[in-house]
C-alpha cells in the first residue's frame, strides 16, 4: 500500500477549471485500486504557521501499489484531459509513503 499526500496550489481564477479536472481524474482512481481518502479545502484560519502559500486543496490519495499509481498517471482517458491540469494548476508538492 502507497499512500500520496499531494497539496495542489491553482493559477488564480483557474479554480471552475481545476473542477473540471477533478470531476473527470477522480473516479479514474477506482479503476487503479486508488481511493482519494481525504480532500481537503484549508483556509489562512485553519493553518498555524506557515512560510509558503496556502494550497487550495490538500488530497490523501491511497494505492494498493506503486504499479497501481502509475497506471493510474499513465490512463489514456486521464491524458486526454491533462490540460485542464496544466491550465489550472500552478504547482504542486506531492510526499509519497509506504504503509509499514
Amino acid at each position: 500500500m502507497i499512500y500520496i499526500t499531494m497539496m495542489i496550489f491553482i493559477k488564480e481564477g483557474k479554480e471552475e477549471v481545476f473542477h473540471q479536472f477533478e470531476e473527470l481524474a477522480i473516479p479514474i482512481l477506482n479503476d487503479y485500486q486508488g481511493e482519494l481518502i481525504y480532500r481537503l479545502r484549508p483556509t489562512k484560519e485553519t493553518f498555524i504557521s506557515r512560510k509558503k502559500d496556502i494550497p487550495y486543496e490538500i488530497h490523501f490519495i491511497s494505492f494498493a501499489s506503486e504499479q497501481d499509481f502509475k497506471n493510474f498517471s499513465d490512463d489514456k482517458r486521464r491524458k486526454e484531459f491533462l490540460h485542464l491540469k496544466e491550465d489550472s494548476i500552478k504547482a504542486t508538492f506531492l510526499v509519497k509513503g509506504i504503509k509499514l
